[in-house]
């Protein structure tokens, strides 16, 4: 997805004096050479046709930075230092504090500079900060509303653009395009794979627009949701509730390139919402194991840590065991294939789980935290071999 790169600037200059280009150099934290933008399109009005110099007091190197291009020729996306974003008047520890007092954060809106572009070679680059040192030169051309709307609205045509990339729906006018009749492991794999896609694409677009005043028309526009713009034109036409309608609207995020709910079927069935529901012994061992997870670890450890990450993919594996198995014996029965494919996923998860398990007790010194990450790890093992033979059972029937 986007590559958010303000972290590692070191310093940078933007520059849009030339009306319908926009050229600039970034120099980033570990590497010699800075990137080269050459861009088509403009700033926004505050930037356009200015050359902006910015300096970041605090670069640090990031190592995904390092496999960005030099050559970052492409389309431009949104410029500006005039964005404006929710930024917190507390720190970390104290918005944690509020969080679990279900007490509002006290905030307040300020500019912060936005620098978007869409490379031919690497994709979404994104610089989003309001901590960097800026210097704007005076204006040498200037564009009115009209001009920056049209400029906006080829922004959000790039947006779209490459989402579409991402998410590469299926074609449901191609020929041998969905198999006829009950799907297979693989065919079922392929549907999982692309709801991953539009749901870390729609992931993406949220962050990007949620804050916006027209964010449902741009969420749902550069997503390809046509299907939900027409809805909302048609609300807006007759005058409904926007509060009780956005419950509706926002009720699934997956749609087909025509906005029509052809993926809520898979959804639901990886749910398991059907009536009453039997838990299945497979699906009980892993939710107990997720638990004893989240006692034996840090619970306030972040994304990219090795105890997130085995607390997170246990989790996973136990909701999806949940969606597949503990709906039997209700009305929902889901097909063969599906059930093949979301067990091979747990195993993928399983995997990662045992390797920050593993991480973990090399970082641990304490001997009887030792042994219980020893039983986590082996247990983790014993519910793998249970989904292997699984796997083993459905493939033989």
């Amino acid at each position: 997805m986007a590559w958010r790169i303000e972290e590692a600037v070191v310093q940078g200059v933007i520059d849009n004096t030339v009306e319908g280009r926009t050229t600039g150099r970034i120099w980033l934290a570990g590497r010699d050479e800075p990137l080269i933008l050459s861009l088509d399109g403009d700033c926004w009005r505050d930037l356009c046709g200015t050359r902006l110099e910015f300096e970041n007091p605090t670069p640090r190197v990031l190592t995904e930075t390092q496999l960005l291009d030099v050559d970052q020729a492409g389309v431009i996306g949104d410029m500006t230092a005039s964005r404006k974003v929710k930024v917190p008047l507390i720190g970390e520890e104290e918005i944690h504090t509020y969080y679990q007092n279900n007490k509002d954060i006290p905030f307040e809106w300020r500019n912060t500079l936005y620098l978007e572009w869409f490379s031919e070679i690497n994709g979404r680059v994104v610089i989003e900060t309001n901590n960097y040192v800026l210097h704007i030169s005076e204006h040498e051309w200037q564009m009115d509303e009209d001009d920056e709307e049209a400029q906006k609205l080829a922004n959000l045509n790039a947006m779209r653009d490459f989402m579409a990339q991402v998410i590469r729906r299926r074609d449901p006018d191609k020929a041998g395009a969905e198999p006829a009749g009950e799907l297979d492991e693989f065919a079922w794999e392929e549907r999982l794979k692309e709801s991953d896609r539009l749901t870390e694409a729609y992931q993406e677009v949220l962050e990007k627009y949620m804050e916006d005043i027209d964010s449902e028309r741009k969420e749902a526009f550069v997503m390809g949701w046509d299907g939900l713009l027409d809805a909302l034109a048609d609300r807006d036409e007759s005058g409904e509730d926007d509060d009780e309608e956005d419950g509706e609207f926002r009720s699934t995020s997956f749609f087909d390139a025509d906005g029509d709910e052809d993926d809520e079927d898979f959804e639901e069935m990886e749910d398991g919402e059907f009536g009453e529901r039997e838990e299945h012994p497979l699906q009980i061992r892993a939710q107990e194991l997720a638990m004893r997870a989240m006692d034996l670890v840090d619970r306030e450890a972040g994304p990219g840590t090795a105890p997130y990450t085995l607390v997170s993919q246990l989790l996973q594996v136990s909701g999806k065991l949940a969606g597949i198995l503990s709906g039997r014996g209700s009305g929902y029965e889901p097909e063969t294939g599906f059930v093949l494919a979301v067990l091979k996923r747990c195993l993928s998860w399983l995997n990662d789980a045992v390797g920050a398990c593993h991480e973990i007790l090399n970082g641990e010194k304490d001997a009887d935290q030792k042994a219980a990450l020893e039983r986590l790890r082996n247990s983790i093992f014993e519910i793998r071999d249970s989904i292997v033979e699984l796997r083993r059972e459905l493939k033989q029937s």
